[in-house]
């Protein structure tokens, strides 16, 4: 379990919520809304706005766990802006918060905004709706270092997809999304690791448990991104595991599925996969339906186009092995994968100072990309009462301008 620390030092971190005015909605979603904003105060003329994420507390009474999701994802938040040192930056492929706020209503948290869109706008942008292999390593690159900043934190991201790998105007990525994320304490693994792993595999063999009635349970789920439920597993030496069933379809490990438990390693195979996709426009498990693509996921090896194996395909089948703890990047983490041929050249610690990243957007560039619902500086407040209040009606009286400045926050320990 860890404890949500407390705000960065230095700084607030709080919003007033009655000077931030909304110009445009980036995206809706389970966790709630995201506004592009501006400090009416602060920067009148919104030549820097940023990107507000807000959850309506009361319309997430019909999904209990959203409140408490939100709120670890604010504490994730949390702690990735609290600097190593005085003068340290935060990671540059990780968001950092900008600020915060909480009323009897709403919650909200401010981010950077991303005018570039998602990498899945992106991708689709392109020709073939594929990125060259020079492109691939460089996403994947910025990712794996974001990953493993993660990591080092104990924090295992658990939503690895397109659509939540950001463009920053700079080029650069960033990750979004932490409300499916989990802490874990840092494993100590060996080779002694593994062959004890073996020895398991060989006991199991002799008489394989039925599996056909967990899947079964798997296909009730409705929802393609799976919140977290109880689940049973077995014992992993040198490592503490979640048994929770969370991810997004496509992109669930076989652990997962197989209810086995899970760590860090499931963020690698979710880069398999996006790596997978980057390449052939599709994810390599998709099936016609969520039965069969849970199937192909557990018992399907991924195909790859042609018979001369490339290094990009070999680093893709290696992050795809179905044993975690034959995975690339279960034993020394990002530093595996990094030593991978085909990241042979890449300069690791000069990746933020790369000038000319594969996209840069333009200053003009329409938000993300994506169409998206004007709301032309209308109130925040009045943006999620305006079934109870038109927005041409003059605003009903304020209890307090205290009612913007929020109260302290309640965190989560997960």
């Amino acid at each position: 379990m860890v404890t949500a620390p407390p705000p960065p030092p230095g700084s607030s971190g709080e919003l007033n919520l009655d000077n931030l005015q909304a110009l445009r909605v980036l995206g809706q979603g389970a966790m709630g809304t995201v506004f592009l904003v501006h400090d009416s105060s602060a920067d009148p003329s919104s030549s820097s706005p940023f990107a507000l994420k807000v959850l309506d507390k009361s319309s997430a009474l019909s999904r209990p766990d959203a409140d408490r999701h939100a709120r670890w994802e604010l504490s994730v938040l949390f702690r990735l802006s609290l600097p190593a040192a005085a003068a340290a930056p935060s990671h540059p492929f990780l968001p950092h918060l900008i600020g915060h706020f909480e009323t009897h209503d709403l919650l909200g948290w401010a981010t950077p905004y991303c005018p570039g869109g998602d990498l899945n706008t992106l991708r689709h942008r392109e020709t073939d709706g594929v990125f060259s292999s020079s492109v691939i390593r460089f996403y994947a690159a910025e990712i794996i270092c974001a990953i493993e900043h993660l990591h080092a934190h104990g924090i295992a991201y658990r939503d690895l997809k397109p659509e939540n790998v950001l463009i920053q105007q700079s080029g650069h990525v960033t990750l979004t999304d932490f409300d499916l994320s989990r802490h874990f304490n840092r494993k100590k693994v060996s080779i002694r690791t593994i062959l004890l792993q073996d020895q398991e595999e060989e006991f199991e063999a002799e008489s394989p448990p039925s599996k056909k009635h967990r899947l079964k349970k798997l296909m009730k789920a409705k929802s393609a991104r799976v919140s977290p439920a109880s689940r049973r597993h077995r014992s992993f030496p040198d490592s503490e595991r979640s048994d929770s069933f969370v991810g997004t379809d496509e992109y669930i490990a076989p652990e997962i599925l197989r209810g086995d438990g899970h760590e860090f390693a499931v963020d690698w195979w979710a880069l398999g996969v996006l790596a997978y996709e980057m390449l052939y426009g599709t994810t390599p498990f998709k099936g016609k339906n969520r039965k069969e693509t849970f199937g192909n996921v557990l018992m399907k090896a991924p195909e790859f186009i042609g018979n001369e194996r490339t290094h990009l395909t070999d680093l893709i089948g290696r992050l795809l092995e179905k044993d975690p703890v034959r995975r690339l990047g279960y034993l020394r983490g990002a530093t595996e994968i990094k030593e991978h041929p085909f990241f042979r050249g890449v300069k690791w610690d000069l990746l933020k100072e790369v000038v000319r990243p594969p996209f840069i957007p333009s200053r003009d560039d329409d938000a993300s990309g994506v169409e998206t619902l004007r709301v032309g500086g209308i109130d925040i407040k009045e943006y999620f009462h305006r079934d109870e209040q038109p927005t041409s009606a003059q605003p009903s009286p304020t209890p307090s301008p205290s009612r913007g400045l929020q109260r302290s926050l309640s965190l989560p320990e997960f």
